[in-house]
């Protein structure tokens, strides 16, 4: 009987599926032409990232020789003397296609997009990181953004990443109370995400057991989320915190 059932719900999902894409086809995030999330000829063109040419330990695109992201000056004026994570990569930058991306998962709400993200993202997460075998942990979503969406955008995509690289995650950060950092300018944002994150008390056991974590999420802007919740990571006993982001602000 309980296989009956599976086989009827599984034929059900499949034709609301076929029904779905008949009336609303999947369409390229950033062409908008029919068929994928994210077509071969748009992710081919996303303006990846040269790691070798970036910031290895901000991971600013151009930032190998003289890093203008996380010199003395731009800290201090962040208030900090060093970047709250111990190193940092992004995959591509924050131009027109990456906007559309971000904003076709986040705020359209196309959540397919994150495996395809994460796929970006993976591979420029470094050998030296992943032989530590890190815990994958998500920025999360503030509660405001979840309600309004739907969904943990941050949640998902470091799901995403971990089920990628075969890595464990936990959801280690609680949810910040804070506004939406995309409407801020560098000191806003700066201010907005100071001291904002704490651990979830149901990971915080995970984390302390872990020697390291990757810090996922979806743009690198002037650092100040990702430096708040490394602190946090820090703070909890986490000796390694690295971040990766799929989109880099220069």
């Amino acid at each position: 009987m309980n296989s009956l059932l599976a086989s009827i719900e599984s034929y059900r999902t499949a034709l609301v599926d076929v029904v779905s894409e008949t009336i609303w086809p999947t369409r390229c995030a950033v062409c908008d032409m029919p068929g994928e999330v994210l077509c071969d000829q748009c992710r081919r063109e996303l303006p990846y990232i040269d790691w070798w040419r970036a910031c290895p330990r901000c991971g600013s695109p151009f930032g190998a020789i003289q890093c203008c992201e996380c010199n003395d000056v731009m800290l201090a004026a962040a208030g900090r003397s060093a970047p709250g994570y111990d190193g940092c990569a992004s995959a591509v930058l924050y131009g027109d296609a990456a906007a559309r991306i971000v904003r076709t998962w986040k705020d359209a709400g196309d959540r397919a997009l994150s495996a395809t993200m994460a796929r970006i993202m993976a591979p420029y997460a470094l050998p030296t990181w992943l032989e530590k075998r890190p815990v994958i942990v998500g920025i999360p979503a503030s509660r405001a953004a979840r309600r309004a969406r739907g969904f943990d955008h941050g949640a998902e995509l470091a799901l995403a990443l971990a089920h990628e690289l075969d890595l464990p995650i936990a959801y280690a950060l609680d949810h910040p109370r804070s506004l939406d950092q995309r409407t801020l300018g560098r000191r806003g944002r700066i201010a907005n995400m100071s001291e904002r994150f704490s651990m979830s008390e149901a990971a915080q056991d995970i984390v302390r057991q872990a020697a390291s974590v990757i810090l996922v999420d979806d743009v690198h802007t002037t650092g100040s989320t990702l430096f708040a919740a490394a602190d946090a990571l820090h703070a909890a006993g986490v000796q390694n915190v690295w971040a990766l982001t799929f989109a880099r602000v220069l």
